[in-house]
């Protein structure tokens, strides 16, 4: 592996400049993913800001045997992996299955090894590449244009499901609630545009701006693509530490710093958005438990209360130490799909969600991220993102909430809708 590093100092532009003319050059590949901490303090931080291509295949998983595909990979030498699991893979974890329409159609898994990748830092750059390379590529990247700003759109957003149909289906969760199927259940409807044609590097862009997070990328699969603004992790590897970091709990921000701290105070003395936060991290718990050395899965914070650009959000962090007869694949498996876009229990919520819902998750409530050479990890968890099929211009996005016994249809309802705010303002809808 050839690697350089370039200080700020020695480029004829701007770091921020080269980031983004580094985008629109990446973008010309057909395998690109782009990791951006965006600067949020967080603990255990956010991802690491990183820009990976590749001109090759990606790596040849078996999608039926998707977990024992890439425990296998990982027995290669990779300089670093970078990809996805979506969300009907709880179909290998548990005995399920996904029978609604698929309209992006993201393979069910999917990793690559890249054949260069950058690592940006807050004085420079380093560059790595399998190929002696560097000096031609950053060459290569100072001349390419930068994105141009989104043009102004006006995509016509539908909505999947109306209003009257959404507050129906709360009901009928509460009544399962009831019943005692399940005490918690994570139900979310789909937006989407059809025969929509755009730029999704600027629009990734544009929704970045608008929506700042941790945890936001950019992925471009061929001719599929996800724009994320994910402010969640899901499980970061840190030698034999994992950590998850479920979010439940979300209201919107204040005009002025009285207001904010004031809904900041209301989310976190809210009981209702305790007792879902509580039950998710019991379960998040239970999913470590499956891969962590007894005694150690320790809830680290609980009800931590955080503010982004469009909201705020309630956040606990479970650590436990992995198992050392266990590996990365079984603590991934044994967490997945993550509780929070579940439910509890997972197993009933997941099964009531495939009959309630009409369009498959895809990669939403999947997890996208990295893989070391030495199998420290992290991904997060795919939501506030768009998914689109540039092939059969097809855009999707999709929000949900947690619906308990106490939920109200109509503050869910209204929920769903702020957590579709910064999409929807991005394609013009807002």
């Amino acid at each position: 592996m050839f690697s350089a590093e370039i200080k700020a100092t020695d480029l004829p532009l701007s770091l921020e400049e080269f980031r983004l003319k580094a985008l629109a050059w990446a973008d010309q590949h057909p395998h690109v993913a782009y990791y951006n901490p965006n600067n949020i303090p967080y603990p255990h931080h956010g991802f690491e800001h990183l820009l990976a291509v590749s001109s090759g295949a990606p790596l040849p998983l078996l999608e039926e045997d998707a977990f024992n595909s890439l425990r296998q990979e990982l027995q290669q030498e990779h300089p670093l992996l970078c990809g996805f699991l979506t969300y009907d893979l709880k179909n290998q974890v548990e005995k399920l299955q996904s029978q609604n329409i698929d309209n992006i159609g993201f393979p069910l898994l999917h990793f690559f090894s890249p054949t260069l990748y950058l690592y940006f830092k807050q004085d420079g750059i380093n560059i790595y590449s399998v190929e002696d390379n560097i000096a031609t590529t950053k060459a290569s990247i100072i001349a390419t244009p930068a994105p141009f700003p989104v043009a102004p759109m006006n995509v016509e957003v539908k909505q999947r499901l109306a209003k009257r149909q959404y507050t129906n289906d709360v009901e009928r969760i509460r009544q399962h609630i009831l019943e005692g199927e399940v005490y918690e259940l994570n139900y979310c409807i789909e937006f989407y545009a059809e025969n929509t044609v755009l730029q999704p590097l600027p629009l990734y862009l544009a929704l970045n701006e608008a929506s700042p997070t941790p945890f936001s990328g950019y992925l471009k699969c061929q001719d599929k693509y996800l724009l994320c603004a994910s402010p969640e992790r899901f499980l970061k590897k840190e030698s034999q530490k994992l950590i998850s970091q479920p979010i439940k709990g979300t209201i919107r921000r204040g005009a002025t710093p009285q207001e904010d701290a004031a809904l900041q105070y209301q989310l976190r003395h809210d009981e209702k958005e305790l007792a879902e936060n509580m039950m998710i991290v019991d379960l998040v718990r239970n999913d470590l438990s499956h891969s962590c050395a007894t005694g150690t899965v320790q809830v680290e914070e609980m009800f931590g209360i955080y503010g982004f650009r469009q909201v705020s959000q309630m956040i606990s962090s479970i650590v436990g130490e992995l198992r050392p007869d266990k590996d990365l694949v079984d603590a991934l498996k044994g967490a997945f799909p993550m509780g929070s876009m579940t439910g509890a229990p997972k197993i009933s919520a997941l099964q009531r969600i495939e009959e309630l819902e009409v369009t498959r998750r895809g990669l939403y409530s999947g997890a996208y991220g990295y893989i070391k050479p030495n199998n420290d990890c992290d991904f997060n968890v795919v939501i506030r993102s768009i998914q689109y099929n540039a092939s059969q211009q097809y855009l999707s996005f999709m929000v949900g909430s947690a619906i308990t016994y106490d939920s109200d249809p109509e503050q869910e309802y209204a929920e769903c809708l702020l957590k579709a705010q910064a999409i929807l303002k991005v394609l013009g809808r807002g």
